[in-house]
């Protein structure tokens, strides 16, 4: 098993030093920072970029520069996706987004993580566990999702979270370690209108 096939199946894999995926991450920074670089005005350039960079988009995203991620390829967003600047995904793994997502600035998808053995951990071994978010759901500002978390439909992601565990679905959650802290209501409906 080579190192990629090692880092799909969810197994500690050389995330550091394997020269096969070391060029794939090349090649997925080489074109995020030709995104970056574009002006904000050229959407038709912006759109085909990440049309090739990420493995699957719908008809409608925007995603306000900057963005990072590792591959790429291992990212798919739904139909109305947005996100606001300072985007980063360390896809090692699947990060699938639904539709209606919307992502506030400054937030992470991190699927990789590193050895918890020292010399495992310097030899460049890690693991990538996927990520799913659902549809609807709403990501405040500076939130960190963990590798191997699943969120549920209709959710809200409060500021500054740093989501370690599954989010079940149509329920406002925060905190560090972010948890559940009510479900979204019918009320919510009327919160902000006069």
């Amino acid at each position: 098993m080579n190192e990629k096939e090692k880092r799909d199946a969810g197994l500690l894999y050389d995330g550091n030093y394997d020269e096969g995926l070391a060029r794939e991450r090349i090649l997925a920074k080489d074109l995020c920072a030709e995104y970056n670089g574009l002006m904000p005005s050229d959407s038709k350039g912006r759109r085909e970029l990440l049309t090739k960079l990420l493995g699957k988009t719908g008809k409608n995203f925007l995603i306000e520069q900057t963005f990072w991620c590792d591959y790429g390829y291992n990212i798919e967003i739904g139909e109305n996706f947005y996100s606001n600047h300072n985007l980063v995904i360390l896809d090692g793994a699947k990060v699938t987004f639904g539709d209606n997502c919307f992502i506030a600035p400054n937030c992470g998808f991190y699927t990789a993580g590193h050895a918890l053995d020292i010399e495992q951990r310097n030899q460049g071994l890690e693991i990538a566990w996927p990520i799913t978010v659902g549809n609807n759901v709403w990501f405040g500002g500076n939130v960190i999702v963990l590798p191997g978390v699943t969120i549920g439909d209709g959710c809200i992601i409060g500021a500054g979270s740093v989501v370690n565990k599954d989010i079940p679905s149509g329920v406002l959650a925060a905190g560090n370690p972010c948890r559940v802290i009510r479900e979204i209501t019918e009320a919510d409906k009327k919160k902000y209108w006069k």
